[in-house]
């Protein structure tokens, strides 16, 4: 009898608990990542390495979901303000939204699907096979050696992939306006009037948070992961899934905040 209340409460009490255990987790991996940020050795080849991993070649796909995004929100926006003879703010509603909201956002999302994915497979396969028991027992730290230059690339490469998502972003509405009778010249005269660097900033702004939540999230299962392949698979699904979820709410906070 005495088990029959923690049955009851389980549905309540393990999702809490499991929030709980994951914050903490996240806290405990953040806080020693700052301790040992000014802490020899520092791995410049490895940090290097992962800025090109996330950064370089992160490009491609940053570029093409970004051009695409502008297009069909150009698209949309050419056809609905076309009916009331107010085509000349789509180059300010496009470029508004894509610097604002679409460029940080599809960075982050893009970049915690190919390379947050990536990374917590990586950390979690060598949780699995002792490699990181054993960088321990070379007194190599995890938190300089796994976390550090993840995080570091993380926060310095999200800036540069939204710059990147915002230029194809509004190359790609530009292109589809002229398609929808609305000159270049137009286009480029609205953005220039309605979007401000500010914008630009603000959106660039919000990127190192999104950076800093993919890395710590991908380490966080990678290095809890157990119980072989199958939690490899569980630690990378839970990767994508919590950072993504995590990137939407910090954007609207972060919104919440700039634009109020």
């Amino acid at each position: 009898m005495a088990t029959k209340p923690a049955g009851i409460f389980e549905p309540i009490v393990a999702p809490i608990l499991t929030f709980l255990t994951f914050f903490g987790e996240i806290t405990i991996i953040f806080l020693d990542a700052i301790k040992r940020c000014f802490r020899r050795p520092f791995e410049f080849g490895e940090t290097v390495n992962q800025m090109a991993f996330i950064g370089v070649a992160s490009v491609p796909i940053v570029a093409l979901t970004g051009f695409f995004s502008g297009a069909v929100l150009s698209l949309y926006l050419s056809q609905f303000l076309g009916r009331y003879n107010a085509t000349g703010f789509v180059g300010a509603t496009v470029g508004l939204t894509v610097t604002r909201e679409i460029g940080p956002v599809i960075a982050g999302i893009m970049v915690a699907g190919r390379c947050g994915s990536a990374m917590a497979a990586q950390i979690g396969t060598m949780a699995v096979t002792e490699q990181i028991d054993a960088l321990k027992m070379l007194s190599v730290h995890p938190t300089n050696y796994l976390v550090l230059p993840r995080v570091i690339a993380g926060i310095t490469m999200l800036p540069v992939l939204a710059l990147v998502c915002m230029w194809s972003g509004i190359t790609g509405g530009l292109l589809i306006a002229t398609t929808e009778h609305i000159t270049a010249l137009a286009f480029m005269h609205s953005v220039s009037q309605f979007v401000k660097p500010e914008d630009v900033i603000h959106g660039i702004l919000k990127t190192p948070v999104f950076g800093l939540i993919i890395t710590l999230v991908a380490c966080q299962q990678g290095m809890r992961t157990k119980e072989g392949a199958v939690g490899v698979g569980k630690a990378t699904t839970n990767t994508v899934v919590v950072s993504m979820v995590l990137i939407y709410i910090a954007n609207f906070l972060l919104a919440r905040v700039m634009y109020n």
